[in-house]
């Protein structure tokens, strides 16, 4: 075999490397192809390749080769975790999620099922490295380059991101287009999809770094500012807060900008459901990968008794964020939306955070507590939760439970019911583990223990193994509401229980096996029931859209608190306010239909017509939510408006 000594051989060679990783990693994943989005990624690895022959010509051949392997080795490793991970958790980790993997790899197991599941794609991940390294010295030169030739590769390197950076307005400006991921929003899967893996991530840890913050384009609300007369107050759901002199007497522009949006946010108004609930005891569910296809007559009759004989809401939806289950409870529990790139319910650990329920309900004289059966610290939830006002036990931290994987909801709540229900009144949250993946019957526990309840249903074994591990949160609700009736509470006490996310350890297929139908991915995929009940209650169907975002200011209101609806970015789903349920992706839906952000088309609903402003005065809504989320938890902002 002949030496090709020309030194560009070996950049083509690590350009087409890196491109075929960014490719395979696409189909790999089910990501879009266009051709705009394959040439950026084609500029980008031309760019990336000669930087990493730049820093492998430096040295003495043989350190070269060595170094030049090592670089290739490891960009194999980074695509082949970001595919383990997306399989696990349907979406790419970030530097600030890779700098805690110590808690991921808590799931080792699932690691190495799905390592061996997805065997082939990551064959192909790892074959450009194994090439070169058993090819790569017959092929190349691995001579160091010095002089005219080194201030070449630099000038290639500039030239070549210059022609990616161009290329990137090709697609337009609009939200999250190409442009617009690479300066200005922050979202993993689509900037993976039109920017590529490795340039996603050197922006993610450019932005770390540099303590990025996301910026706003959307026109502020223009508005004088609300003031809260006493008439005023009664008829709204609002808290005494001063705007005008905050703005008048503050200098810093970010907070002043916040004052100005919050001042001009139209408060909800109290209506016939403000306080039905008052003084009732509450319990508060974070179910593990709980969706429609968990409610089974048969099966699973506690919650389907609880979805359709208590509050019904057929529109309610769950949508993913970017830090699975850790983002779907910040979002449940404080109706803020994460920020981006970093575990927002840890990051809130410190701030004030008057609205969370135990926060809210500890100062009625409420017995607040919390508990999850998992590790006490995963994510940081010895952190957060204390910090919303519970004495929080987890594995670890006072909550025995066998150690099984996953745990059980049941044991659970057999174990912690007896600590608060003589303490009337209580608040009790729970974040549940039995309903977690992989969902088989041989790695499973809470699947193993109840195949029996689903060995005859027509489904297949995924499918199966999923609902098995819902009937172990079917008979932990049936045991609540047993104690609670044997207590003679039942009547008193409000249930309010909701998803974290969909569950996406299942396969598509077996997800529109168990729906009965191809289920739509942009919207439908994340629908699911939200439990709002208490006994003796007439069943009620709410069919407005809402969103996990909307929970804490609708059980405020229900439970007649005071709270501040201009300060949440949720809406009290029994108000008049107008619904909105916003994305990850920037999607939206409102009562007059749905904005899908990635084919940026709009579905509107029976006998509604819409104009062009309508639609970019609702995203321009979705913008400010995400934005103000995010400065929220960066400032602190409730303690400076809020606390005492």
């Amino acid at each position: 075999m002949n030496i090709i000594s020309g030194k560009a051989y070996i950049i083509i060679y690590l350009s087409l490397a890196i491109f075929s990783m960014e490719m395979i990693l696409r189909l790999a994943s089910g990501g879009r192809f266009s051709f705009g989005n394959i040439l950026i990624s084609l500029t980008f690895s031309l760019s990336i390749a000669i930087l990493f022959y730049f820093i492998s010509s430096l040295f003495q051949e043989k350190y070269n080769h060595l170094l030049s392997l090592i670089l290739l080795g490891l960009t194999s490793f980074i695509f082949s975790s970001q595919l383990i991970y997306f399989k696990f958790f349907k979406t790419y980790y970030t530097l600030y999620s890779a700098g805690n993997a110590s808690q991921i790899l808590e799931f080792w197991r699932d690691i190495m099922a799905l390592s061996i599941k997805h065997l082939p794609w990551l064959t192909l991940l790892m074959l450009p490295t194994l090439l070169f390294a058993f090819y790569g010295k017959k092929l190349f030169s691995f001579k160091k380059v010095t002089g005219s030739y080194r201030i070449s590769l630099v000038c290639a390197v500039m030239l070549t991101h210059t022609i990616s950076l161009i290329s990137l307005s090709t697609s337009g400006k609009e939200p999250y287009s190409a442009y617009d991921l690479y300066y200005k929003n922050s979202a993993p899967i689509q900037s993976t999809e039109q920017l590529g893996l490795l340039t996603t991530m050197r922006i993610d840890f450019q932005r770390l770094v540099f303590g990025w913050e996301p910026s706003l384009e959307a026109t502020p609300l223009d508005k004088n500012a609300s003031t809260e007369s006493e008439a005023n107050m009664a008829e709204h759901n609002i808290l005494p807060i001063d705007f005008e002199k905050l703005l008048s007497t503050e200098t810093n522009p970010t907070l002043k900008e916040m004052h100005r949006y919050f001042s001009n946010v139209e408060p909800t108004e109290k209506n016939n459901y403000t306080g039905k609930y008052k003084g009732y005891n509450l319990i508060f569910i974070t179910a593990e990968s709980f969706s429609p296809y968990a409610v089974h007559k048969e099966v699973t009759p506690t919650l389907y008794k609880l979805v359709n004989k208590g509050y019904n809401f057929p529109n309610f939806y769950n949508p993913s964020w970017g830090v699975s289950t850790s983002d779907g409870e910040y979002v449940a529990c404080t109706s803020l939306l994460p920020k981006s790139g970093v575990w927002s319910f840890f990051k809130s650990g410190d701030n004030h955070m008057p609205f969370a329920m135990g926060n809210q309900l500890k100062q009625l004289g409420y017995k607040t507590v919390a508990y999850h059966n998992h590790t006490h610290s995963y994510y940081r939830r010895d952190i957060s939760h204390p910090n919303m006002g519970y004495a929080y036990k987890g594995i670890g931290n006072g909550l025995d439970v066998k150690k099984t994987w996953p745990a059980s909801d049941l044991e659970m709540m057999v174990k912690t019911n007896p600590e608060y229900i003589n303490s009337q009144p209580f608040h009790a949250y729970y974040m549940t583990v039995s309903g977690h993946m992989q969902y088989n019957f041989q790695g499973n526990n809470m699947a193993a223990k109840n195949k029996k309840y689903v060995d005859d249903l027509p489904y297949s074994e995924q499918a199966k193994a999923y609902l098995a591990t819902q009937v172990e949160l079917d008979r932990a609700l049936e045991h609540l509401l047993e104690q609670l009736e044997q207590k003679g509470i039942a009547d008193q006490t409000l249930i309010a229980l909701s998803a974290d996310h969909y569950p996406y350890g299942l396969d598509k297929e077996t997800i529109d096996e168990l729906a009965g139908h191809p289920v739509e991915e942009n919207f439908e995929l994340y629908k699911s029931p939200f439990i709002l009940y208490t006994k003796g209650m007439k069943p009620v169907t709410i069919d407005k859209p809402a969103s996990s975002l909307d929970i804490i200011p609708t059980l405020s209101n229900l439970l007649g608190l005071g709270y501040d609806s201009r300060l949440l970015m949720g809406r009290d789903i029994f108000s008049d306010a107008d619904p909105l349920v916003p994305f990850l992706n920037k999607s939206f839906i409102t009562e007059k239909g749905r904005y899908n952000s990635i084919t940026r088309e709009f579905t509107p609903a029976k006998g509604i017509k819409v104009d062009e402003e309508y639609l970019k005065q609702i995203a321009a809504e979705v913008e400010r939510k995400f934005y103000f989320s995010a400065k929220i938890l960066e400032t602190d902002y409730y303690r400076k408006v809020l606390a005492n």
